[in-house]
């Protein structure tokens, strides 16, 4: 798969799951994103103290469950005990972190959605990167796969071991980023641009490298439009409900030039 497309040259992916309606990084975020026609999940993955890869964005507890300290200092035992969906709204007390595996379980049932798995930086990255690998090769899921990180050196560990998809950032947003022809971006495939330094200039300057730009997060209706007339194709989102009704919306609007 050279390219990842959606439909109307449009793909569309989850935030942590659908983030904007449910507590982030949860099954329950997931799944309601996939059964909202997502096209890839965006996720988040932390290594527990006994060597379990759990899906979490920070490198914390605290921010998302009711406990308190970092991610490697609890066994997954203790971090399956946590609350991690009542912070979000009582509705949601009792969603437990999920490991990779219970995801990977997930999406099984959801075939052709693509995965962009973010290696969080911090000591156990390489480790946990190894792991996570090993995980999705399991489940048959590694050629939908492109794999992130805000450390060159994770992303450069990914491209040079393993010759996976990487997608990295704008250079400026990366820790331990090499300038160069053979630097950090040379073994970038897809490069994520935030919405505060989107636009076309930036877009064509990647696509001049031979890299896909995607952008994050366009939750508006008119954050959409300007970064599709920007020329972003990939959109990562927190709510759905904009991109999605964009794109059916360019659907229904190409079948009537079709029909014509």
């Amino acid at each position: 798969m050279e390219r990842l497309e959606g439909f109307a040259g449009i793909t569309v992916a989850g935030h942590r799951g659908y983030k904007s309606r449910y507590p982030e990084n949860t099954l329950l975020a997931f799944r309601a994103a996939l059964d909202y026609g997502a096209d890839m999940l965006e996720f988040d993955l932390h290594l527990s103290k006994d060597g379990e890869v759990v899906v979490i964005h920070d490198d914390s507890v605290d921010r998302t469950t009711n406990g308190s300290g970092l991610v490697r200092d609890f066994t997954l035992e203790e971090l399956k005990a946590l609350d991690a969906g009542g912070w979000f709204s009582d509705a949601f007390r009792g969603l437990e972190i999920p490991t990779l595996r219970e995801l990977c379980g997930l999406i099984g049932g959801y075939p052709g959605v693509l995965l962009n798995v973010e290696i969080k930086k911090g000591p156990d990255a390489m480790r946990t990167a190894d792991l996570a690998i090993g995980q999705l090769k399991e489940f048959g899921l590694l050629p939908r796969c492109a794999f992130t990180c805000f450390d060159a050196e994770v992303l450069a560990y990914i491209h040079d071991k393993y010759g996976f998809r990487t997608q990295g950032f704008p250079g400026q947003l990366m820790t331990n980023f090499v300038p160069g022809e053979q630097g950090t971006y040379s073994k970038m495939w897809a490069v994520g641009i935030p919405m505060e330094l989107l636009n076309a200039d930036i877009v064509r300057e990647f696509e001049g490298m031979g890299i896909q730009a995607w952008c994050y997060c366009p939750d508006r209706i008119e954050q959409v439009r300007y970064a599709l007339e920007c020329g972003a194709r990939l959109l990562t989102v927190n709510e759905l409900e904009p991109a999605m009704r964009l794109r059916k919306e360019s659907e229904m609007a190409g079948s009537i030039h079709k029909d014509a």
